[in-house]
């Protein structure tokens, strides 16, 4: 019985460092797989040569990455692993996601399921790391997709998007109109 309770206490003594290299393993694929849509994106432009839609994915993940680090130093959240006060909104989740949403708009679900899949991954490595909570990585999914929308040509296009700079109230803002 002595032997059952002393395996025990190795155990349990064992399990927090093991759930913590753990983390860091799911953390660290993470950090590794959020190029894998953006990189898919450029090979799959480049092999189709579709150079207009290059220039899509460029715009699309420039102003997603410049909205998502506008963000982290506007709001100033601090991470849950307290490491710093730049979670929200999540990088690795708007790379990664933007890098999805093009794929999927330009070329279609063949190629958007499995970035998606890929990219819901990242986003979950994330919160499962102890980076971000659920909202930053939702909050930097929306940004990735919604950057996509607004410069993916064949959804602008057939949509008839319009985005036009405006001002009430005196707040400087934009104005988004699409068709269904």
């Amino acid at each position: 019985m002595k032997i059952l309770f002393y395996l025990f206490l190795i155990i349990c003594s064992l399990a927090p460092s093991t759930l913590f290299a753990q983390r860091k393993a799911v953390e660290r694929s993470g950090d590794i797989l959020v190029f894998a849509t953006p990189v898919a994106s450029l090979v799959t432009t480049l092999v189709m040569k579709d150079y207009e839609g290059l220039k899509q994915a460029a715009f699309s993940g420039a102003t997603a990455l410049a909205t998502t680090y506008a963000l982290k130093y506007i709001v100033q959240k601090e991470r849950p692993d307290q490491s710093n006060n730049l979670s929200f909104p999540s990088g690795h989740s708007t790379v990664s996601f933007t890098g999805a949403a093009f794929l999927q708009h330009r070329y279609g679900w063949k190629f958007g399921v499995p970035a998606y899949v890929l990219s819901t991954y990242v986003a979950w490595s994330r919160v499962y790391g102890k980076k971000h909570d659920y909202w930053d990585v939702l909050a930097g999914a929306a940004i990735g997709i919604g950057s996509a929308y607004i410069y993916t040509r064949p959804f602008a296009k057939k949509h008839s998007l319009a985005i036009t700079p405006m001002v009430i109230n005196n707040h400087p803002g934009l104005y988004a109109s699409f068709s269904f």
